[in-house]
């Protein structure tokens, strides 16, 4: 269940969010829509997945708040028939499962984000405001250009000299925050957050195993070089040609 109580002001943003919220349990549904609308987003529930799409057909939403196991459609099932129909809206997934393989199943299956019960309202309406600017700056954006690679947000696709290039959702997540960061340092610990939705102990051979699949499919076959490792800081995004 969420840990509740009246947000303090300095967590109420000017800033209104759309959110859907989909709970199946009502008290925590509930208590949600309390904590949400405390902090100053607009709220809408859904009690199943069923009703989430419907909803989700009939209005448009900035973020959204689902459930993973709910009756009927499960929560990882409505988020893959969204993202299957071009529907983008970030989701945050809260489950009572909260070990790593269940975490990336709901990054997988299209979440932006993941919470275990019990969670914080604090830290459900942080992380609702982070993934929807985050989607909204790339809406702004449209496109991006470095060097011949190029980024089209909006269809969620990546090319270098007019080749497109499939990469898996960890992969795209990574790829992404490079993007939004190029020509800056990217530590460690965000590339972990973008990766797997969190700040948690992960081996760090899983993140050089991600970070190397990145950079064979984006780098290898040309000859300016765009993902750079800085031993012990990070990733930086910037063309370098090869000697």
């Amino acid at each position: 269940m969420p840990r509740t109580g009246i947000l303090p002001l300095s967590a109420r943003g000017p800033a209104s969010l759309h959110v859907l919220i989909v709970e199946d349990e009502a008290r925590t549904s509930s208590e949600l829509r309390v904590g949400l609308e405390a902090a100053g987003l607009e709220v809408r529930q859904a009690s199943s997945g069923e009703e989430g799409l419907r909803l989700c057909a009939e209005e448009a939403f900035e973020a959204m708040v689902v459930d993973v196991m709910l009756p009927g459609i499960s929560g990882l099932t409505l988020v893959r028939r969204l993202r299957e129909a071009g529907n983008d809206t970030p989701v945050i997934f809260l489950s009572a499962k909260g070990d790593l393989v269940d975490r990336l199943h709901g990054l997988e299956a299209g979440g932006d984000d993941y919470l275990a019960k019990p969670y914080s309202i604090l830290e459900v309406v942080a992380r609702l405001r982070t993934i929807a600017r985050r989607v909204q700056g790339r809406q702004q954006t449209g496109r991006m250009q470095v060097a011949d690679l190029v980024w089209d947000a909006g269809h969620r696709q990546i090319s270098r000299s007019g080749h497109r290039i499939d990469l898996t959702p960890k992969e795209y997540a990574l790829m992404t925050l490079l993007l939004e960061h190029a020509g800056h340092v990217v530590p460690r610990g965000q590339m972990v957050q973008a990766i797997w939705g969190m700040d948690c102990a992960v081996d760090p051979n899983a993140v050089d195993v991600q970070i190397l699949r990145l950079r064979r499919k984006v780098d290898g076959p040309y000859p300016v070089k765009l993902i750079h490792t800085l031993r012990g800081v990070g990733l930086l995004l910037e063309p370098r040609e090869t000697a």
